[in-house]
């Protein structure tokens, strides 16, 4: 009888499905732990939820930000001013806010179908999901295998045998003690999608990529807003230069940006929250939403007993092939610190298999990651950044093409953004690019290309763009960037 490699997963994100799909694709017994739900966070309270309110709060800004130039007509159908043809009952409505009761309801009926989906795609491959939270025992087997003891939600307790286990336990958000969520008035990113009204003044804490993306989204939903910064600008982990756009946009658009303010309490106060900050300050708003961080779950799953090396912040140590310092133990996603991204979860996922079952595989480059902040304007980031150019990590060229001079950007209304791409010196290899623009994070796919097949600017300039596109931008700042590299070899 052919021997069947057993594989057990614990946690179902993308980390974790993705890998389930990949070994029972290549033959092995899978059987996949997780709680809550296969797509993990990701799916049912970060990434898809989030983005989908985005998406509302994007239709917002774009209405509000550009009928105007673009020649539509807005008025109240009470008036009857005349600045529409036909009698008021004829005119368009003025946009003046949102249900986000139902906004909400739309943002969880998909999280759940995404959920659903997945779930059948991982058991249609032949993974079996087991609904309860996984355990690793502390030995190994002289065979190698490991058990892993499994709580249902029921309270009954089963053990699975492995030649391999996948940590994809993923992480939550991390609180204050002075600051704990209420889940009515102070809320973490989990619970926002609770709320049947639009807060009327919110305060959000924590200048990141969570922070910065429901600031500008709640903004454009109709709330005020004041961002909580306690570093000198928004998204201080990101191209300086995108993160000043993304600071000025807020501040236009009216939200109340403090930086170098460290929040340090919030407390109810009736139907109002008080925020104190470390100098002293006290501010109110209606709502308070804490994104300060994330704590990876690995606590209380037996690791540390089992071998498992951990970090001093508690994520999960893995090399480049997800790895942990146990062996016949991997991990993926949020669990690790390596890159909060589903996508690099799900990559560290499938090299993890691959790795274990001894298909083709190549270590984990991170440098060939492309991210995406969901504001508006959207930032998108691929391969070296300006701090590595500026620290003297790698030697590169630069050239920042503002979007003012695109002309498909000037028929948009669009007047925030630019394009800017690195490349080597002597070789014109592309190393790296930022967008910031509107759906930068389809924008970027192309640099992405040319960094991970090292293509040269001259094979980016050379390649044909649509007259008029946003996408032209990215052909003119490699002919720049060839232009400049031509001139230094002259």
């Amino acid at each position: 009888m052919e021997y069947v490699t057993r594989i057990v997963i614990i946690g179902g994100g993308p980390g974790g499905y993705e890998a389930a799909l990949v070994a029972a694709q290549l033959g092995a017994e899978v059987t996949v732990v997780d709680c809550d739900g296969l797509g993990g966070a990701s799916v049912l309270t970060d990434c898809v939820p989030s983005k989908t309110l985005i998406a509302t709060a994007e239709v917002m800004t774009t209405f509000d930000s550009s009928y105007e130039e673009l020649g539509i007509i807005v008025a109240d159908t009470a008036s009857d001013s005349g600045c529409a043809a036909g009698p008021p009952q004829e005119q368009a409505a003025r946009v003046v806010g949102v249900d986000l009761g139902k906004v909400n309801r739309r943002v969880k009926r998909l999280a759940l179908a995404q959920s659903h989906d997945i779930t059948a795609s991982v058991t249609r491959a032949g993974a079996r999901v087991l609904r309860g939270r996984g355990r690793l025992e502390p030995h190994q087997a002289p065979d190698g295998s490991r058990k892993v003891v499994v709580r249902a939600v029921d309270g009954t307790e089963e053990t699975l045998v492995a030649d391999a286990v996948l940590i994809a336990t993923g992480a939550h958000p991390r609180e204050i003690p002075d600051a704990l969520p209420d889940g009515e008035r102070i809320l973490n990113w989990t619970q926002v999608y609770d709320l049947d009204e639009l807060p009327e003044e919110l305060i959000v804490v924590g200048s990141g990529v969570t922070g910065a993306e429901f600031a500008g989204a709640y903004q454009a939903l109709g709330s005020k807003v004041t961002l909580v910064s306690s570093r000198d600008r928004v998204l201080p982990g990101e191209d300086p230069d995108a993160a000043a756009v993304l600071e000025d946009v807020f501040r236009r658009r009216g939200m109340n940006v403090m930086a170098r303010s460290r929040a340090q309490s919030a407390k109810r106060v009736g139907d109002r929250v008080e925020v104190t900050l470390a100098d002293g300050r006290v501010i109110t708003g209606t709502h308070c939403l804490m994104a300060v961080g994330s704590i990876p779950n690995t606590e209380g799953i037996g690791l540390e007993e089992s071998g498992v090396r951990l970090k001093e912040s508690g994520h999960i140590w893995t090399d480049r092939v997800s790895r942990t310092s146990a062996p016949g133990v991997y991990a993926a996603g949020d669990c690790t610190g390596v890159l909060a991204l589903a996508s690099v979860a799900a990559m560290q996922g499938r090299i993890a298999m691959y790795h274990f079952l001894g298909d083709a595989v190549a270590p984990l480059n991170l440098k060939a990651v492309s991210a995406n902040v969901f504001t508006d304007p959207e930032i998108a980031t691929v391969g070296y950044t300006q701090a590595d150019v500026d620290s003297g990590k790698i030697d590169a060229r630069m050239v920042k093409l503002p979007l003012l001079r695109n002309p498909r950007a000037k028929m948009q209304g669009i007047r925030d953004g630019f394009v800017k791409m690195f490349c080597r010196p002597g070789t014109g290899i592309v190393v790296g690019g930022v967008v910031v623009a509107p759906r930068a994070s389809e924008l970027i796919h192309p640099i992405s290309i040319a960094v991970d097949n090292n293509l040269t600017v001259e094979q980016i300039a050379n390649a044909f763009t649509v007259y008029p596109s946003l996408s032209g931008s990215l052909a003119e700042v490699a002919r720049q960037l060839h232009a400049r590299k031509t001139q230094r070899e002259g």
